[in-house]
């Protein structure tokens, strides 16, 4: 893994809408051509970039591996945990609930760079793949500062958040 991650914070409306969609491969041309386009271009405030960070940045707050369930809730759920809305290998949707949302824009405040710095710096890069370094912390966590910042927004707004990635 390792390609470009985004974060939407998207409403129960599109929720419903886009987890209507029976097949997994209609379920992903929707969310590329009706959802990313929408905020990309109308409501860049309710999405976060996380470029290719999003790996470094699940290790960091999960347990260090690229698993789905690995670490603790809700830290684990900020990349990958969640409702998996496609299984396929080309592409990652994850949906974070309102009420999951809300328990990660709780805990999110309380990792500071000390502590995010530390947890980085327990990544194996054996397993990571990549160089553990200052300057990928610093990338990780400064990408990181967006996505924290869309939580809190989608939590105080009551949204659901997707986060997705192409492999």
């Amino acid at each position: 893994m390792g390609c470009l991650g985004v974060h939407f914070a998207l409403t129960k409306k599109e929720v419903d809408a886009l987890c209507a969609i029976p097949n997994e491969q209609d379920r992903l041309n929707h969310l590329q051509e009706q959802i990313e386009e929408t905020y990309f271009s109308d409501y860049p405030e309710h999405m976060a970039q996380s470029d290719k960070s999003w790996d470094a940045m699940h290790r960091t707050l999960a347990d260090g591996e690229l698993t789905w369930d690995g670490g603790e809730y809700p830290l684990n759920h900020v990349i990958l945990a969640g409702r998996l809305l496609y299984s396929e290998s080309d592409y990652i949707m994850s949906l974070k609930t309102p009420e999951q949302v809300q328990d990660i824009a709780k805990a999110l405040p309380g990792v500071d760079e000390s502590q995010f710095r530390s947890r980085y710096f327990r990544i194996d890069p054996d397993v990571y793949g990549c160089d553990v370094s200052d300057e990928d912390f610093q990338y990780t966590w400064d990408w990181f500062q967006e996505v924290r910042a869309l939580y809190l927004r989608a939590a105080d707004d009551g949204r659901y958040v997707l986060f997705t990635a192409s492999q």
